[in-house]
This record gives C-alpha cells, structure tokens and sequence, in this order.
C-alpha cells in the first residue's frame, strides 16, 4: 500500500487492501487453505477496486481541461494583415497574424500588401487566405 507514494494510480493501493482483508480472515479462522486465500484476495482485490476506485480518485486527482485538440478550429474566420503580397496564382507571401509573420497563400487572386485577408484554412505552416473586403472587427 505504500507503493502507491511510488506507483500512482490507485490499483497498488487496493490490492494492499486485500491482502489486509486477506489476513484478516485468515487471522479470525474464515480462510484456513492457500486456495480459499488465493480466491478471496482475487474477488477482494477486484471488489475493492470497482467499488472504490472511482469514489477515491475524484477525492484525489487534480481539476483537469479539454481544450480543443483541432487547433485549427481557433484560427478559421480570423483576420489577418497581409505583410508581403499574396499571389497571383499560388505565389506565398506573408501576413501577420497574432503577433506573428505566417507564409500564406491565395485562392489565386491577388491580395496587396496592407490589405486584409481571412483565414480559410491550414497546410502544414502555411496559411490559406481569401481576401476581404471588410475590416477585421476591433476587440
């Protein structure tokens, strides 16, 4: 049962306790043969386990978050600012986007540098972009 300081998880811990019931019952004469040992620990260990493993760990664990793991997701709408111009055809440039200088391509039109684009979507490191007629929203 110390072994859990060690071996976190939460299984060490309740097989420890079987074994202490195990002995328990050995020592009150419930359990007089190894096998009666043996199945006692195997139910014990496997009682224990489903009934309080759960009720436990919510006591023990951390808080923990999901964010989101398509990282992507957060960047389709966004408005950028073109920093070197984009195309025509599929000529890379560069816009700004989040404090940073990103190479992006175009739908194929031209997109002037100081003008603003929207993201569309993602190839490895190079954002796509389509131009907008719009201003980015002020936050």
């Amino acid at each position: 049962m110390l072994a859990e300081i060690i071996v976190p998880g939460g299984i060490v811990f309740f097989l420890g306790l079987a074994s202490v019931v195990v002995a328990l019952a050995i020592w009150l004469g419930i359990v007089s043969t190894w096998t009666g040992a043996m199945m006692t620990f195997m139910l014990g260990s496997m009682a224990l386990i489903i009934a309080l493993r759960g009720l436990l760990s919510g006591m023990a664990e951390g808080e923990s978050t999901k964010g989101n793991t398509i990282e992507i997701l957060d960047d389709i709408d966004e408005f950028v600012t073109v920093i070197e111009r984009i195309g025509p055809g599929d000529a890379e440039g560069l816009v700004s986007f989040r404090g940073t200088d990103w190479k992006a391509v175009g739908d194929g039109r031209e997109i002037a540098a100081g003008e603003n684009a929207r993201i569309v979507s993602r190839e490895n490191i190079t954002l796509v972009v389509v131009p907008t007629d719009a201003n980015p929203p002020q936050v």
